[in-house]
């Protein structure tokens, strides 16, 4: 045993606790392909602190640049008093969020944010301006290198703030610069008069929640958006042509990606309202049922249940006040109400979309029984979903770093299977190709076997928010048939399920299309160029194999390729532009010309090209 003495007793200072333990003040580390990722997480915290200085009435105009993994972020604010600068950017629980007088319903009261982006980064500047005076510190590791004295200056007062996160924490990371656009429009769109200039790129909103959601509207909204304004409190909502329920949260500027206990009210308000509006009992999935929303509250010290503020724990708004669910529902009662006085026509296509939603609910409830009883005798867990051992743990459901495959035919499967960590790695084995669903009901999900029982795997009948995993995987062979399937399950989730892609649970296996050996060492290649210099750099006349299929691949390979380490997954985005109505009709719809062109533009395989348009030409002559 262990001896446990003083000498195992030690004290860390501030930078190797948040280097010991980055997740504790950061959440998870990642290489940037994911928008919670660690890097991202670093930026906001900066900004956090220039945004704070905006709603104070400091700076209407942000900075920011990101060449490579070099970051920088200037404001205009009133600047770090000069005498602090080292303290507030080194020393845990320093800084002025903790006076009130000076910042008010801030996102940041803990004094750890540009702690841990110095602590994490392997070179970090800051200078602030102010009183005609500049004052600069240059750290590396989270230790001062250069400690410049107090300088008169011409600058504008504000702050700039660089750093370069480290890559051995942070590693293989890379910026995506739709990441940083959606958290820079969030930005605007709370804060109507901020001006955000990014890369070249101008950042504004001059209507609020109101952009934010006709900006994100994946589908057509049935009726104009309703926005309603009020002291620390700002909702808009609609509904639209699709499934489920979209919200976009936020308390004092932070996008609370969970939800917390201003969301909970806000959907439970809605609902109220509009069943006293109306005066009638409605079931409240019937209300929301497609419905878009977005709330943004204002709160005297936010309590959030962890560092990187995704969830609000508040049961008040101040500390002794209004409850949130009073505070939020007040509101709603007065304004929504007072809206569908006045706009009679939003009011009645409300009822209707209510109407529908109750019929397909009750068209569908003998269905859903059906359907579950069908799962059962197909012995789910059995056959076509080989679980991750995380879910059998004490009967705890915990997705997180869990991940579902889903693939096609008995080798793919096979091999997957064997090689996979089977204690955060579940595979869903598909027979054949499954039902083109667009255009169809959420009827068909229940009654088709393979959406039946995927549904279920998944656990997202009621709520996208069960979410069994973390992340859902599409693995098909990279020839036509494997594109096909590939989109005709990204059509499934598209139709009955956007929030599983608008949240970034779905993506796409990339598996080596080549071997190339030779007796001291094999490649694993992506593409023709990764193969051309494999067989260059490995000598003359190498092994060379060209995978058909996932089958093809042996699982003692696979075991390579599936690894949290090695994993290359390309994940499914719906761009900021994009709706869900508008490429659904493109890529499903009937065959057009416009269709057609873009396959052509996009192949790159000849050989590939005339298998496509043989088969559609196949489908079209089974179709008639």
């Amino acid at each position: 045993m262990a001896e446990y003495t003083e000498d195992n007793i030690r004290s860390l200072d501030w930078k190797e606790h948040i280097r010991l333990r980055p997740g504790m003040y950061i959440g998870k580390l990642g290489d940037g392909t994911q928008p919670d990722d660690g890097i991202y997480i670093l930026l906001k915290e900066v900004l956090d602190n220039s945004i704070d200085e905006f709603v104070m009435g400091n700076g209407k105009v942000i900075d920011i640049k990101i060449r490579e993994q070099k970051v920088t972020v200037r404001d205009y604010g009133r600047g770090i008093p000069l005498g602090k600068v080292i303290d507030c950017v080194s020393k845990i629980n320093t800084g002025g969020k903790y006076d009130s007088r000076a910042f008010k319903k801030s996102v940041g009261l803990n004094g750890v944010g540009t702690k841990a982006v110095n602590a994490l980064s392997t070179w970090f500047e800051v200078t602030s301006c102010r009183d005609g005076k500049q004052k600069s510190v240059i750290f590396k590791n989270g230790e001062i290198t250069e400690d410049l004295e107090i300088i008169k200056s011409s600058n504008r007062k504000g702050t700039k703030t660089s750093f370069i996160a480290d890559d051995k924490i942070f590693k293989n990371y890379k910026y995506h610069t739709q990441h940083v656009e959606t958290m820079l429009w969030n930005y605007v769109y709370l804060n109507p008069g901020l001006t955000i200039n990014f890369n070249g790129q101008k950042f504004q909103s001059e209507n609020g929640l109101k952009d934010l959601l006709e900006s994100n509207l994946s589908a057509e909204a049935l009726y104009p958006t309703i926005h309603l304004k009020g002291h620390d409190i700002e909702v808009a909502l609609t509904h639209a042509k699709k499934y489920g329920e979209e919200y976009y949260s936020f308390v004092n500027g932070q996008h609370t990606t969970q939800g917390g206990t201003h969301q909970g009210a806000f959907r439970e308000s809605i609902v109220r309202t509009v069943r006293e509006y109306f005066g009638k009992n409605f079931d409240a999935q019937d209300v929301r049922q497609s419905i878009v929303a977005a709330i943004s509250v204002k709160v005297m010290e936010p309590v959030f249940e962890s560092q990187t503020k995704t969830k609000l724990g508040s049961t008040e708004v101040e500390a002794g006040g209004q409850s949130m669910k009073a505070f939020v529902g007040d509101f709603m009662k007065q304004e929504l109400d007072n809206y569908l006085h006045k706009n009679q026509e939003t009011a009645d296509k409300i009822l209707r979309k209510i109407q529908q939603a109750e019929k397909e609910r009750k068209e569908l409830s003998g269905i859903r029984k059906l359907a579950r009883e069908r799962s059962k005798k197909a012995s789910l867990h059995n056959k076509k979903l080989r679980d991750c051992r995380i879910h059998a743990q004490d009967g705890k459901e915990d997705s997180k770093n869990t991940m579902l495959f889903i693939t096609e035919g008995d080798s793919a499967s096979g091999s997957i299977t064997k090689s996979r960590n089977a204690n955060t790695q579940a595979v869903f084995s598909l027979r054949g190709k499954p039902l083109n669903s667009y255009g169809l009901t959420k009827k068909v999900v229940y009654e088709n076997e393979e959406f039946n029982l995927l549904q279920a795997a998944l656990n997202i009948e009621e709520s996208v928010d069960d979410l069994r995993y973390q992340k859902i995987v599409i693995a098909t062979d990279a020839d036509v048939d494997g594109m096909h399937i590939r989109l005709l399950l990204i059509t499934f989730f598209l139709q009955f399920f956007p929030e599983v892609i608008q949240r970034g649970h779905l993506y796409i296996l990339q598996t080596p299309l080549f071997r190339v050996r030779n007796k001291k060492e094999t490649r694993y290649c992506y593409s023709d160029l990764e193969r051309q210099k494999a067989i260059n750099e490995l000598g003359k006349k190498p092994e060379i194999t060209r995978f058909k299929g996932l089958g093809e691949i042996s699982p003692d390979e696979f075991e390579a390729f599936i690894t949290p380490e090695s994993i290359k997954l390309d994940p499914i985005v719906i761009g900021k532009d994009s709706k869900i109505d508008d490429m659904l009709t493109f890529y499903m719809g009937k065959n057009t010309k416009e269709r057609q062109d873009f396959i052509i533009d996009n192949l790159k395989v000849e050989e590939d090209l005339t298998e496509m348009l043989s088969k559609e030409k196949e489908n079209k002559e089974e179709a008639a």
